[in-house]
């Protein structure tokens, strides 16, 4: 199994044109943060972890040609706003992209993307086929994947467990519960915003902390903002097995 952070970025945090920390300017690749999402290679399938406004220009960099399925964590823009560009996937592969997605994201996704749904549609649009999923186990093909339930403050949004990977954004809460499906992990990615303290993420101390509850052997966090500093000097405070996540970064289990 192959992942590539898509994005270890965020919408929140300093306008671009207003950063005081450096990072919007910086040079260094490791401070360029698109929009968080990963994509999975396993079981011959092609799958993406949220597909936000930088969907298209994310593939485009790591020359991802073929795309079986699109797994959303929640509804906000930031993970949602890309599924357009699924059309070019579509037409290159002559074949719908499978979307799983809770109830309450699909209620968004028909919303936000009514063109798709529509009774009588334009040619051209996105073609997906919509499989709605919970917090239970469910396979796309024959890989099985564990749904984790966090809290973004009030909203819950999924986390995902695939073989020894568990991927977790958007959270400042998991349960008891839910991190023992965590426990065993090889790698996790998990979200940590920014050093101070934020209404529905966790911090880079929180982060740290959970990590080390949980005794993954390697944890990469995402959903940085550029609040967070420069890439090499927080590295540089963390432990080796607890690093910032950069676009691009890849691994395989």
């Amino acid at each position: 199994m192959k992942i590539t952070v898509l994005g270890s970025g965020t919408s929140a945090g300093v306008p671009l044109i207003a950063c005081p920390c450096g990072v919007c300017v910086s040079t260094h690749a490791k401070d360029k943060r698109l929009r968080s999402s990963i994509h999975i290679e396993a079981q011959g399938l092609s799958i993406v972890i949220d597909s936000g406004p930088d969907f298209r220009q994310q593939m485009l960099r790591e020359n991802i040609k073929t795309l079986d399925a699109i797994v959303f964590t929640h509804s906000h823009k930031d993970h949602v706003a890309g599924l357009d560009d699924v059309r070019a996937y579509n037409f290159i592969n002559q074949a719908s992209v499978a979307v799983y997605a809770t109830e309450l994201v699909q209620e968004a996704l028909r919303r936000e993307f009514s063109y798709i749904f529509a009774e009588k549609k334009y040619p051209g649009i996105p073609q997906i086929d919509l499989y709605t999923i919970d917090n239970a186990r469910f396979f796309i093909q024959t890989l099985p994947i564990l749904p984790i339930e966090v809290l973004h403050h009030r909203l819950p949004v999924l986390g995902f467990r695939i073989k020894d990977f568990t991927y977790i954004t958007d959270a400042n809460y998991i349960s008891d519960a839910e991190k023992a499906k965590i426990k065993g992990s090889k790698i996790l990615i998990l979200n940590a915003l920014r050093k101070e303290q934020h209404l529905s993420h966790f911090t880079l101390d929180q982060a740290v902390e959970l990590a080390k509850e949980l005794g993954v052997e390697q944890t990469y966090l995402t959903h940085i903002s550029h609040q967070m500093g420069l890439h090499d000097e927080v590295n540089a405070q963390l432990p080796n097995n607890i690093q910032l996540a950069f676009d691009g970064l890849t691994f395989e289990l």
